[in-house]
This record gives structure tokens, sequence and C-alpha cells, in this order.
């Protein structure tokens, strides 16, 4: 069953709750996200580290249920 938005902005603004999160479905069909997310604890933080933070947020459903993640991170006004 695919996921709505709503649901992974909340997985991860639960796990990282100073997320600003912006989630676009980008074929129309449940299964095929972009994220946007910004978040002050990423500072410091390696992009793949950034991206790993997200993906534990979302706790093993990218691949499953969120067939797939277009993942950009970022800290605010900055990098």
């Amino acid at each position: 069953m695919p996921m709505v938005a709503s649901e992974i902005e909340q997985l991860i603004k639960t796990s990282i709750p100073d997320a600003e999160v912006t989630i676009r479905d980008l074929a129309g069909d449940g299964d095929h996200y972009a994220a946007r997310v910004i978040s002050k604890s990423f500072e410091g933080l390696s992009r793949i580290r950034q991206h790993q933070a997200v993906y534990a947020a979302l706790g093993g459903r990218v691949g499953g249920e969120l067939h797939a993640l277009q993942l950009e991170t970022a800290v605010p006004n900055g990098e």
C-alpha cells in the first residue's frame, strides 16, 4: 500500500523534531516522492550522514511501502 505525503512528513518530524519538511509526489502514484529536509541537527554532518538520518526516520519503509525517495537535505541558511 502506498504512503501518503503527510505520513512521510510525520515520520521525519517525529525523529527530527526541528525539521522543515517539504514533500512532493513525483508521479502521482503515492510511491515516488521527493523530500527536502532542512534541520539544524544536520550541521557538521556529511551529506551521506544527513540522508542516513532521514532514512532512519522512515524506519526501513524506503524500498517497501515507499518505493522511491529523491532526497535533498540542508542546514538552515546554509549548505
